[in-house]
Parts: structure tokens; C-alpha cells; sequence
């Protein structure tokens, strides 16, 4: 019986290990550690804050991950994403602090909203680029394309060539 009670407490115990393992990083530690890696590797940081239901989220990732222009922003940004507003049992994919770090800076429109920080964790902008500051979230209409490639062009040395190519994969979301 002993023997039976033991196993049934360690497989407990180790059940908890493995259950607190798999609990989503808090906001914060994602953003300390993409400023970590952003100085070591002299990089910007794009925090993307996104959920598992958001169909222009997935568009946001899949134009970054694009072959013709992922090379840039592997290059040029650290990139992460906080997971907020999920609904029924993909709440548990919520990252902690993610909510409240989304509206300290801004976020009230939606989602995808993204963050841009420097190597040493300054704030360079956000997504809140629209007339009005709204939220471009993943940029698709010629305005917003071409918003997003100036603050580009802004904070990274974006070749010309880069640049129309982030354009034109960008500009393909709108259809």
C-alpha cells in the first residue's frame, strides 16, 4: 500500500513540475527577453501582441516569415509575440501581464498590435500609426503599407530594394 501511495504522490508531484512548465511566460519576462537578445545582437524588438483566432495576426506573421522579405526582418528585429484576448479553453495560452501591457501602450483597437523597442528597451512606436493614431495592426491598405515602411526606413537601414519588397508583400494582405 505504501509502495502504491508513493508513486501516486510522486507522479502528483512531478505532473505539477510538468503542468507549471508548460505555463506561458509572463508579458514582461517576453519582453526582457527579446531586449536581451535585441542588445546582445544590435537589433530592434517587434512585439507583436496576437491571439491563436486572429486571421490578420496570422497575416502579420506569415508577411514577416515571407521569403521575400524574412531575411530583413530576421537581420534587422528581435520578433515575439504576447497572446491576449483568446476566449474558452485557449485562455490558458494567455500570457500573464499581457492584457495590462497591451493597454499601457496604447493597444484599444484590436488586435494584431505591435511594439517597436530599441536594443536598450525605448519605446520606438507602435502599431497606432493610422490617421488619428488608430491601430494599423497588420498593414494591408497603401497608406498603412507605406506608413509602415517609412517608420521602417526610420529605425533600420532598410535597403531600397528590401523596402519595395516589404511593400509589396505587405500590400498583398488587402485582397
Amino acid at each position: 500500500m505504501k509502495k502504491y501511495l508513493f508513486a501516486f504522490i510522486a507522479f502528483s508531484f512531478f505532473g505539477l513540475i510538468s503542468k507549471a512548465q508548460d505555463a506561458p511566460k509572463t508579458a514582461d519576462e517576453i519582453l526582457s527577453s527579446a531586449i536581451a537578445q535585441a542588445k546582445q545582437q544590435h537589433k530592434k524588438v517587434l512585439i507583436m501582441f496576437h491571439a491563436s483566432w486572429c486571421g490578420w495576426c496570422k497575416r502579420m506573421d506569415a508577411s514577416i516569415e515571407d521569403k521575400s522579405c524574412k531575411k530583413y526582418f530576421d537581420d534587422n528585429f528581435v520578433i515575439d509575440h504576447i497572446d491576449i484576448m483568446e476566449h474558452g479553453k485557449e485562455v490558458a495560452l494567455e500570457n500573464p501581464g499581457g492584457q495590462a501591457m497591451y493597454e499601457k501602450y496604447g493597444g484599444a483597437e484590436g488586435i494584431p498590435f505591435w511594439l517597436i523597442f530599441d536594443e536598450n528597451g525605448n519605446l520606438l512606436s507602435t502599431s497606432n500609426l493610422a490617421e488619428g493614431g488608430h491601430n494599423v495592426g497588420c498593414p494591408a491598405q497603401e497608406n498603412e503599407v507605406n506608413t509602415f515602411v517609412g517608420l521602417l526606413k526610420k529605425y533600420t537601414s532598410i535597403s531600397d530594394a528590401d523596402a519595395k519588397a516589404v511593400h509589396d508583400r505587405f500590400i498583398k494582405n488587402k485582397g
